[in-house]
């Protein structure tokens, strides 16, 4: 084993989160031979302040955090690019934001939005807050002066992982609060195989360009061999072999794979619009 515990930080969305990380942290410690603990955290918020945080800080410091897109852009930008990317999941990759109307509505296309009301989930949701409002104005559609927006910020702090904010968005598009919403191509995935809506009753109507979700991103000044440690133990985990399928499956993945980061442009450039790179110590809690 290294020496050191290496402290890796993760949200508490939802409970299936504590076996997840409980079968992560006993191969950590039982196959890859790695001293990991992990800390739970209630927001993305305060789990990036204890990445960024410095020897001395008060409260907790962490080595490695399982970051969504937003938490990752914003731990890359504050600490100007010292934060490293490591790994990511196979399901991390292709992500889209889908335009959900009723079917046969008079929403049929993207133009069909203008002077209508658009349902959008957590204010800190990439893909179905962030991104959504970012990509429609690359379409020459600007929030408040072609269309009306819904936001329903049932899940904040959590960055739209509970997928809560987004079952709120079909119901207010269902209910005639909004003519039409703004979801990730994932939850309207499984929306459609747990027949979350009735079968037929809304429709894509728009899709967006693709961009990435999760990475696993490093404090700055970890220690080289602990990166590749951890990232190569990673890398090891099989989803044929039966000790590791339930974890992999539990958090939404078959394989681990190494950073990749073109999927995080269109949400840099979002953040920059939409303020969400303001003082990180303003927006914790």
């Amino acid at each position: 084993m290294i020496l050191r515990t290496i402290w890796l930080g993760a949200v508490a969305y939802d409970a299936k989160v504590v076996p997840i990380w409980e079968g992560m942290r006993r191969y950590f410690r039982d196959e890859a031979h790695l001293d990991v603990e992990v800390i739970l955290f209630q927001t993305y918020e305060a789990q990036v302040q204890a990445l960024l945080a410095e020897p001395g800080d008060t409260g907790p410091r962490i080595d490695i955090a399982w970051n969504t897109n937003l938490a990752f852009v914003q731990a890359r930008e504050w600490s100007a690019n010292a934060c490293r990317p490591l790994a990511m999941r196979d399901t991390d990759l292709g992500w889209s934001t889908l335009i959900i109307a009723p079917t046969g509505g008079a929403v049929a296309s993207l133009g069909d939005l203008r002077r209508r009301t658009l349902a959008l989930g957590s204010r800190d949701s990439g893909h179905a807050a962030i991104l959504p409002v970012h990509f429609l104005a690359q379409q020459n559609m600007v929030e408040g002066r072609d269309y009306r927006t819904l936001r329903i910020n049932t899940d904040v702090g959590k960055h739209g992982d509970t997928g809560t904010s987004e079952v709120d968005v079909l119901t207010a598009v269902l209910d005639g609060r909004a003519d039409a919403g703004a979801v990730g191509s994932p939850f309207w995935a499984g929306a459609q195989d747990q027949h979350v809506v009735p079968a037929g009753a809304l429709s894509v109507v728009w899709t967006s360009p693709q961009y990435s979700h999760c990475m696993f991103t490093a404090r700055v000044g970890l220690e080289p061999e602990i990166e590749q440690r951890f990232t190569d133990a990673l890398l090891r985990m099989s989803f044929d072999n039966p000790v590791h399928r339930p974890t992999l499956e539990a958090e939404g993945l078959r394989q681990w794979i190494p950073a990749e980061l073109d999927g995080y442009g269109a949400l840099e450039e979002a953040c920059r619009e939409q303020g969400f790179f303001g003082n990180p110590a303003a927006r914790a809690g």
